[in-house]
């Protein structure tokens, strides 16, 4: 098992396959002309399997891929079908722009629950945000699986005077479609514009939501980063990541893999640790795994508290979440 200092046994590990993506949201990628890592500084599939299998050997039960866009990868799908093979709950993460092109190997590999990124109900303020015209083909998409029968939980990055108007049309959409709406906190990364006032928080959320609806509280499970809520008579939920205003840190079982093969103890960790490197140099990378754990800090990568009214963004020494892979 991979324990930290504060007892917390890390089980769950996010695999970034790329740092590349096919959308340009502000708040994720610093800039438009962006310069993405060459192919050769990223693990490659045997390598990807390789570390998975032995964090698998470690203890994790569930790996989600995430990216950048982790569809836009050439070698996404065969990576998707080897991972399967593991004992695992394999998840993935996606803006949802090329599912209709993986839908059957996903259903034929068993990852049947997805994260859809997905801001604005309004093509306009989707193109604004993410700078490119896909909002329909994501919106599409998300109805294809929904037919399908896929669980589609959709995270939607709430900022103010951006989209929080339009909290209760999301909300509105769980009424009639079994659809899993994420309200998610917005975060301070590398380069992506944040300041307290465009934060909105949980109880905030919260407000908004119950201006127009009674709301339920459902039972979270183990380990759940968001904070569970239904309407009544809705066939769909909805939930909130409180990042910033109420963290999760004390339960927190999560380890990051980057695209570039550097292990994150921690979403807002200053250090990495290169298992790549170590991996291609023939080094066994089980004792730099320990190591990188029980260096985890309390909460929010030791970087700063729920206090986020007084955080300076270029305090925090972090990447972008581009690089990140979230």
């Amino acid at each position: 098992m991979i324990r930290d200092s504060y007892n917390r046994m890390h089980n769950y590990l996010r695999i970034s396959l790329t740092d590349n993506c096919n959308l340009r949201c502000f708040y994720c990628m610093p800039e438009e002309e962006y310069e993405f890592a060459p192919a050769s500084k990223l693990m490659q599939k045997d390598e990807i399997d390789e570390l998975a299998k032995i964090f698998v050997s470690l203890g994790v039960n569930k790996i989600r891929l995430t990216g950048g866009e982790p569809l836009v990868r050439k070698d996404a799908a065969e990576i998707i079908k080897t991972l399967s093979k593991l004992p695992v709950k394999l998840t993935l993460t996606t803006n949802g722009s090329r599912l209709h092109e993986f839908v059957d190997i996903l259903d034929e590999s068993g990852v049947h629950s997805l994260n859809i990124s997905l801001d604005t109900l309004q093509p306009e303020r989707f193109q604004l945000i993410t700078r490119r015209d896909q909002f329909k083909r994501v919106f599409d998409n998300i109805q294809m699986l929904l037919k399908r029968g896929f669980h589609v939980k959709v995270n939607m990055v709430v900022m103010k005077g951006l989209n929080d108007s339009e909290i209760n049309d999301f909300v509105e959409w769980t009424k009639r479609e079994p659809v899993h709406v994420r309200f998610i906190e917005f975060m301070p990364f590398s380069g992506n514009r944040w300041a307290s006032n465009k934060v909105v928080t949980m109880q905030q959320i919260l407000d908004t939501v119950s201006e127009k609806y009674e709301v339920e509280r459902l039972q979270d499970e183990k380990h759940d980063t968001a904070k569970g809520y239904r309407v009544p008579g809705h066939l769909g939920t909805f939930a909130i990541i409180s990042t910033m205003s109420a963290n999760f840190c004390g339960d927190c079982n999560r380890i990051r893999l980057t695209a570039d093969g550097k292990m994150k103890n921690c979403l807002f960790a200053e250090k990495e640790t290169d298992l790549l490197t170590a991996l291609r140099s023939g080094i066994d990378v089980v004792p730099l795994i320990h190591q990188n754990i029980r260096g985890k800090a309390k909460e929010l990568g030791g970087q700063f508290t729920t206090d986020f009214e007084h955080l300076h963004p270029e305090e925090i020494h972090n990447r972008s979440m581009i690089t990140i892979g979230g």
